[in-house]
């Protein structure tokens, strides 16, 4: 049986070539990215706005279309349906309304009155901007302290100086995912910042095997240049990381084409995670290893 190959046996590809090309336009991008979070701003979602949480269970399977139709003309603002758990149960979230608690609770009226006394309300909620502000601070620290751990388990495994370069690359990942969200307009919510952790675990992989690789040939070629051992690292690993990240796109772009306008913030952004991660393992963290010495 033939072996079939996606990237040829011995390829000779000199990355390191356009190092300098690469960190220039990483660095351009990524002062757009925080520029695009500065000037535009994130859009964020109910999760960090605050306002109404409804859990809603359906005599049958949901629709979410016809819910997500009517509720949308009720003059409510920004409302968001998702079906958890059974298909009977809907969860749905309505922007915080302009006043006080009593603004709130017509609100509510309103979206009863609109479903029906045909749905089961399981459950209502407040969440206020005290709650939301919270959320915004835990998930700071979550990315936070999740790249610190990163960086303390590469400095541990390798040296400090692949744990910088793996520290950096993870920054340039995560700041231009975020200015993505900016530019782009889309809801930044908790499945946002899920999707930002997902794209720094997900890239931080891919740079720990290329490093992994590099750290072997450092002892297999001890008199070899730098520049041209970190080439022959990537070309040895260049299958591996094409065929992962390759099979990885092809299930972000069904969830993106097909998984709904719930996880459309998550998909585009485990997309561009998927490119950037790639990019970022070749031409940010191997290349910083040259700059280290």
């Amino acid at each position: 049986m033939k072996l079939v190959r996606f990237v040829p046996s011995g390829t000779k590809i000199d990355f390191m070539r356009w190092r300098g090309t690469a960190v220039w336009g990483s660095s351009i991008l990524n002062v757009l990215a925080i520029l695009a979070v500065i000037l535009i701003g994130l859009n964020f979602g109910i999760d960090f706005k605050g306002g109404i949480l409804l859990e809603v269970r359906t005599q049958g399977p949901a629709d979410l279309a016809r819910l997500r139709s009517s509720l949308e003309g009720l003059g409510l603002g920004e409302v968001s349906l998702q079906e958890f758990g059974r298909e009977t149960d809907v969860l749905v979230r309505i922007q915080r309304q302009e006043g006080d608690e009593a603004a709130q609770l017509r609100a509510v009226e309103v979206v009863k009155q609109k479903l029906g006394a045909s749905v089961d309300y399981r459950r209502v909620e407040f969440v206020g901007p005290k709650v939301g502000s919270e959320l915004i601070s835990g998930s700071i620290w979550a990315v936070t302290l999740s790249l610190l751990g990163i960086a303390v388990y590469v400095w541990f495994r390798f040296e400090w100086q692949f744990a910088v370069g793996a520290i950096v690359s993870l920054f340039h990942d995560v700041i231009s995912t975020v200015g993505l969200f900016a530019l782009s307009g889309l809801e930044f919510n908790l499945t946002s910042v899920a999707a930002v952790l997902t794209i720094a675990g997900y890239s931080m992989n891919d740079t720990v095997i290329i490093y992994d690789r590099i750290r072997e040939n450092l002892r297999k070629y001890k008199s070899m240049d730098l520049s041209t051992l970190i080439n022959v690292s990537l070309n040895e690993t260049l299958s591996r990381t094409t065929l992962t990240h390759f099979t990885t796109f092809l299930a972000v772009f069904a969830l993106t084409s097909m998984g709904g306008d719930v996880i459309r913030g998550f998909s585009l952004a485990m997309m561009w995670g998927v490119f950037v991660g790639t990019y970022s393992s070749i031409y940010i963290a191997a290349p910083f290893l040259i700059y280290t010495g």
